[in-house]
């Protein structure tokens, strides 16, 4: 879509750090640079101000990337790009099927109402849950790495979702200020919420978290 468009050498493509290189990568194959943006804290997207920020004279394109279920602030995104004349991708997710989301909605509003001593996640702006993302924050113990290592050993399925933002990637490694996206890194993990857990695994999901949660000291 970038050659599509005429990006190439020359051109600076605004994309996330939070997230898949493979964004990144394909602005490179383009022939054109990737700028890193921070994210907003709450919906993981692309932050409007922060992309804003980040413009000059050789941009030519916003590349956005909804996160875990949740849509970026497209609308925000489009309308800088047009003040800038800038072109404004999508990189959607896998729509999944109506009672499959409606089910993944049902597992979260049940660790909503019971998880202790995480973040947990607004539900907000059709959220479809692709994936359950806590915080678990680091000013206490345990971290959360060593909580996602505690859980899988209670056997609950946990991951990180971004372990390495990309500008700190060898190959994309850049002297920038991106706050969010650090802190989001990390602090998060994905619980499961997948249709198929049953009521006696999200029980556990439950237990498991909150037996750990409560080592945690007050973040918010």
């Amino acid at each position: 879509m970038l050659r599509a468009a005429g990006v190439g050498v020359g051109d600076e493509v605004i994309v996330p750090a939070f997230g898949n290189v493979e964004v990144a990568e394909a602005v490179t194959l383009a022939g054109a640079l990737p700028v890193f943006a921070d994210i907003d804290p709450v919906s993981y997207c692309l932050d409007v101000s922060a992309v804003e920020a980040g413009v000059t004279a050789r941009s030519a394109a916003i590349v956005v990337v909804h996160r875990f279920g949740r849509w970026a602030d497209v609308r925000g995104l489009r309308e800088l790009g047009q003040r800038h004349g800038l072109l404004v991708l999508e990189q959607g997710e896998s729509e999944a099927p109506y009672d499959e989301i409606a089910q993944r909605r049902q597992r979260a509003a049940y660790l909503d109402a019971k998880l202790r001593g995480v973040r947990t996640p607004d539900g907000g702006d059709g959220h479809t849950f692709q994936q359950y993302v806590v915080r678990v924050p680091g000013n206490g113990r345990p971290d959360r790495d060593a909580f996602a290592r505690a859980l899988r050993g209670k056997g609950v399925d946990c991951r990180v979702p971004v372990k390495t933002p990309v500008h700190r990637l060898p190959e994309f490694r850049r002297c920038v200020s991106l706050p969010e996206t650090e802190r989001a890194a990390d602090e998060t993990l994905a619980l499961p919420v997948d249709a198929s857990l049953t009521k006696r695994e999200m029980q556990r999901v439950v237990s498991a978290c909150n037996a750990l949660g409560g080592l945690l000291q007050p973040a918010f």
